[in-house]
């Protein structure tokens, strides 16, 4: 979870500079480790993971994460009891599945003006585990926020020489002579003030990146990439918050800006952060509930990690675009489980009903073709009906969302290559009584079923002002619907 203000990081962020030259790509993430080669992150929220028992439960997100080209996860932490537990955790399942692992320091709970010896002393434990990563031979240690922090007393605490990639604000750090890189963490379209843009304010990622690159004066940048963002906590627990930043086509349109900019470093925004729906990891992926389950239940987007295969391997070649690494045809499809026209307000949980900026969403379902050969796609979404030319290699179509199901298929030749009809449907009734504006995820072929444990449910009913089942429900091929009112 987010707690923080972005007003100051509208100033700069307008700034027109040009893109960063391209990197020669290395084959092993040991090479790229010690020179100049690009890699790929992934920011992993320890902070609901307490309920891991032991490395192995870190396993699958190692290999999947692996599989698909990511080089390490940025291990986000906080100052929970349990913190250094899941770190020993966590690097020693990344070391098994030959994965790296940094610290990401959350200063949410780290006070940046006093806790550079704690912070430095986290550093000094970890830097010797061979699962850490490295970057030009020194430690790589990032952190979420931090600006004020005493870089130099966080050295000498960790004794050793490191590569500090902190996301440090131009706004609030004048300059970048304290670090080797610097992090961006908006990577959503925006107003400056952590919400979605308004009329007359709005600021783009692309915008954010020219402003980190003029701040850093040709050090590396760290990039953000993020395909979504929704957050719904109502006042039944203490962190309420209840907004969304314009997603639909981002996610595609992201990797596409990544492709042409080549920075040194690019994050994805995240892996397992479900309170804010911007997760491309399981949700089987072991993890307790503050609440997100709500809107979190029977909706998997591990067909957003799908998509982003092609591109992570043509950002790491230095290709413009994933066509060449396509290697099967996949469609890759998403939609909000109901119209934004729905008025949810008498069952929700929130006090504002709504989350601010929902009216910044289009009521339409996207499909990615990632496709060998030129084809047809055609999109059903309840009533209406699409086709589009698809060309070889990645594009990107939408068709008006309509209540009922949801269908998709490629075609060659008059003849049908692959279909698929979703799980979810688009639904008139509000789930479980709430707004939920989170997006479900699916490819053709479809992937495995992916289902929260019994863990990731303990939060569910709190809040609820109806009746809904706390279990996965889509392998009926339908989403719970409320008992009564």
């Amino acid at each position: 979870m987010r707690f923080t203000s972005w007003s100051s990081l509208a100033v700069g962020l307008l700034a027109a500079m040009t893109s960063a030259a391209p990197y020669n790509y290395e084959s092993s993430v040991e090479d790229r480790q010690a020179g100049t080669g690009r890699m790929v992150f992934a920011h992993f929220m320890m902070g609901i993971i307490a309920n891991r028992q032991s490395s192995a439960d870190y396993d699958s997100d190692m290999k999947r994460a692996k599989a698909a080209g990511i080089d390490a996860f940025a291990l986000n932490v906080g100052t929970d009891d349990y913190t250094e537990k899941q770190l020993d955790f966590a690097y020693e399942s990344a070391a098994k599945n030959d994965m790296k692992v940094f610290i990401s320091f959350d200063f949410n709970w780290f006070a940046p003006a006093s806790s550079a010896a704690q912070v430095g002393g986290l550093i000094k434990k970890y830097a010797s585990k061979p699962a850490q990563l490295k970057v030009d031979n020194k430690i790589f240690v990032s952190s979420f926020n931090g600006d004020g922090l005493d870089v130099a007393a966080m050295r000498s605490a960790a004794g050793t020489d490191l590569y500090f990639a902190p996301n440090f604000h131009p706004g609030q750090t004048p300059d970048a002579k304290a670090v080797e890189a610097g992090f961006n963490w908006i990577a959503w379209p925006n107003n400056g003030e952590n919400r979605a843009p308004q009329p007359g304010k709005n600021i783009t990622v692309k915008a954010g990146d020219e402003a980190y690159s003029k701040w850093l004066a040709g050090k590396d940048y760290l990039a953000p990439v993020s395909p979504w963002f929704f957050t719904h906590y109502g006042q039944e627990v203490s962190y309420s918050k209840n907004w969304v930043f314009p997603g639909d086509l981002l996610w595609y349109n992201r990797w596409n800006e990544i492709l042409e900019l080549g920075p040194r470093f690019i994050e994805i925004i995240t892996w397992n952060d479900y309170g804010e729906s911007h997760y491309i990891g399981n949700l089987a992926s072991p993890h307790s509930d503050d609440g997100n389950s709500k809107w979190v239940n029977d909706m998997p987007h591990n067909g957003w990690l799908d998509m982003a295969i092609p591109y992570i391997a043509a950002y790491k070649a230095g290709q413009k675009s994933p066509a060449s690494f396509i290697k099967e045809d996949k469609l890759i499809y998403w939609y909000r489980p109901t119209l934004k026209s729905l008025d949810c307000t008498a069952t929700d949980t929130t006090v504002d009903g709504r989350p601010n900026g929902y009216e910044t969403f289009e009521d339409s379902v996207f499909v990615v073709a990632l496709l060998k050969e030129d084809g047809k796609v055609t999109a059903t979404s309840g009533s209406n009906t699409k086709s589009f030319d698809a060309k070889a290699g990645a594009s990107a179509w939408k068709v008006d969302m309509a209540v009922g199901k949801q269908s998709f298929k490629l075609g060659r030749g008059g003849k049908e290559v692959i279909s698929a009809i979703s799980l979810r449907d688009v639904s008139d009734k509000c789930p479980c009584g709430i707004y939920n504006y989170n997006a479900f995820v699916g490819t053709v072929p479809a992937g495995p079923s992916d289902s929260l444990g019994p863990e990731g449910f303990t939060g569910f009913n709190k809040g609820l002002k109806v009746q809904c089942e706390a279990k996965p429900s889509l392998s009926s091929g339908s989403a719970p619907k409320p008992t009564s009112a």
